[in-house]
């Protein structure tokens, strides 16, 4: 969020408002690529929980349950409760003090909870690539 960084309190929450309302309401591909993931490494999951043993398996489990509870399960405790917060601020009608309030009740965790799901997703990315390819 480098580009983010640099907006003053109004400019910064209401570019996350926009992309959030977007992503929300105009991104059908969006949300079938992030539900389709969790579906897909619960299928992989299962038909490999049945056919696999030893550091398959084990790889297959990280990789699966670091994904699910390190990525996604964050996404929808903390960070979609997150935007939908911000979506809820009716940004016209708050002075300086209360945007800049706003941001800083925003940006730091949400910033850390991105941080932690995109450390888990290159773990669990690893894991699957290990799983699939030996790399």
């Amino acid at each position: 969020m480098p580009g983010t960084n640099v907006l003053d309190d109004a400019a910064f929450l209401r570019t996350f408002q926009v992309m959030d309302r977007v992503i929300q309401d105009s991104q059908p591909v969006f949300m079938f690529v992030w539900v389709g993931s969790i579906v897909a490494v619960l299928a992989t999951l299962a038909l490999g929980v049945s056919q696999l043993s030893g550091l398959e398996l084990y790889l297959l489990l990280a990789a699966a349950f670091s994904y699910l509870f390190g990525v996604q399960l964050p996404t929808v405790r903390f960070n979609i409760p997150l935007n939908n917060e911000l979506q809820s601020l009716k940004l016209a009608e708050l002075d300086l003090l209360e945007l800049r309030r706003a941001r800083s009740d925003f940006e730091p965790s949400w910033n850390r909870w991105n941080r932690f799901r995109t450390i888990i997703s290159c773990i669990s990315l690893y894991c699957f690539c290990y799983f699939c390819f030996g790399i």
